[in-house]
């Protein structure tokens, strides 16, 4: 049974993927800048940062098993503590006289690789820990954690680079590895091992998972829309550091980022406590468009204020649009079937991110090389058109009938 201590344990856990969150920023930052630096492309930023999510897309689900049948926290142990050596080998070859690209790619690879292991375990271990009733405290605690990265790396990066180089950060990234392994352990100790537990096969999961979404329609398109959202974001995410870097410095870069983020964390929090009870559909074609044209703004000039301003708005506009996302799907996927669904769901919708990594740093280069204008006025005409396509879509979604028919389903129940 789970008592009191339990949420100890648990806030003992969350400190320590808190900071490992901050670390890995400061590394994702430092790196950015280092990488744009040295090569002056955007497409060898995208492809470290391609490399680095590659490992977490396709073995988050045999991760998820593993979490299932083996020592969930010694799992998060060799996962923090192996993926520390990617990091530590890319620091090696600075300190030996600068890493190359390839360098940096097998380290960053390497990192993700184990990293991968980490997040189920997190997660899994999170219901071994809580009860039921304390499931939402732990909820906006765990959100608070992944957003670290983007709300206080940046800033703090930005100005670390002002007073040492890239190999301190990743000194730093390294230490707060040995943070969260010493809270697993020490968690580990305290609640025991969880007994393996017997699952369905994978491929099956994935079959049923796939039976369910092609059932309805609805949630197929909404699916697809889902992936539109994550490569238009992997757009913006690859494109703003080299767009920022062309006129300024890492340090008004890191300051810009954090601006930008927290746009995110107002929305957050004001759906938190106000929500959202209606006119999903509407709601979600609205904040799409209104995303897609703060995007293109943010692409249209080449001074800090009006970018900062335009990507506070852009990401305040996209936890609207989640939220939908997120309401027409999980009340029209049958409860049986939520976690298969999901899973693939995860899957299917983090597709985009892939596309925009392996084409968003290539289009910006070769837009820059028109006319001489330099990579980052491409990558402010790549984000500019991306933010036009994303806007035009989000007309699409009030088209299909199968679409608006999620919401009445759901207001027909409720009656």
């Amino acid at each position: 049974m789970k008592d009191n201590k339990n949420f100890r344990r648990f806030l003992l856990l969350w400190s320590g993927e808190m900071i490992s969150s901050i670390g890995g920023g400061l590394t994702s930052f430092g790196l950015g800048v280092y990488i744009f630096r040295q090569t002056g492309s955007a497409a060898s930023l995208a492809l470290v940062t391609l490399l680095g999510f590659l490992p977490t897309l396709f073995l988050s689900v045999p991760a998820g098993v593993l979490a299932d049948r083996y020592d969930r926290r010694l799992l998060m142990m060799i996962g923090d503590g192996c993926s520390a050596l990617g990091i530590f080998y890319i620091l090696i070859c600075m300190m030996r006289g600068g890493a190359t690209l390839t360098q940096i790619c097998t380290g960053v690879f390497v990192s993700a690789v184990f990293s991968s292991l980490l997040e189920p375990s997190f997660r899994a271990t999170i219901t071994d820990l809580l009860t039921k009733e304390e499931y939402s405290r732990a909820s906006g605690l765990v959100s608070l954690a992944g957003s670290a990265r983007y709300l206080f790396s940046p800033v703090i990066a930005g100005f670390l680079l002002t007073v040492s180089d890239v190999k301190f950060l990743l000194v730093i990234d390294i230490c707060t590895f040995f943070l969260t392994i010493v809270s697993a352990a020490v968690v580990r100790k305290g609640i025991g091992s969880k007994a393996a537990e017997k699952k369905e096969a994978f491929l099956q999961s994935m079959k049923e998972g796939w039976r369910v979404l092609c059932a309805n329609r609805g949630v197929l398109m909404l699916v697809a829309v889902s992936s539109g959202i994550t490569l238009f974001m992997g757009v913006f995410q690859i494109l703003a550091e080299p767009l920022i870097l062309s006129f300024s410095d890492a340090k008004t870069l890191g300051a810009a980022e954090t601006i930008c983020a927290c746009g995110m964390l107002v929305s957050g929090l004001f759906l938190g406590v106000k929500g959202l009870r209606s006119h999903y559909v509407r709601t979600l074609a609205l904040s799409l468009m209104a995303a897609g044209l703060f995007m293109s703004g943010f692409g249209l000039f080449e001074s800090i204020m009006p970018i900062c301003i335009f990507g506070f708005l852009f990401f305040a506009a996209l936890p609207f649009a989640n939220n939908c996302l997120d309401y027409l799907v999980r009340t029209n996927i049958p409860d049986d079937a939520q976690g298969r669904a999901w899973g693939l769901i995860g899957f299917l919708s983090q597709l985009g991110y892939v596309a925009a990594y392996a084409l968003s740093g290539v289009a910006a280069d070769a837009l820059g090389k028109v006319h001489d204008r330099g990579v980052g006025r491409g990558a402010a005409l790549v984000i500019l058109i991306s933010g036009i396509c994303l806007a035009v879509t989000s007309a699409l979604v009030l088209l299909p009938k199968s679409i608006r028919k999620l919401e009445y389903t759901n207001h027909s129940e409720e009656i």
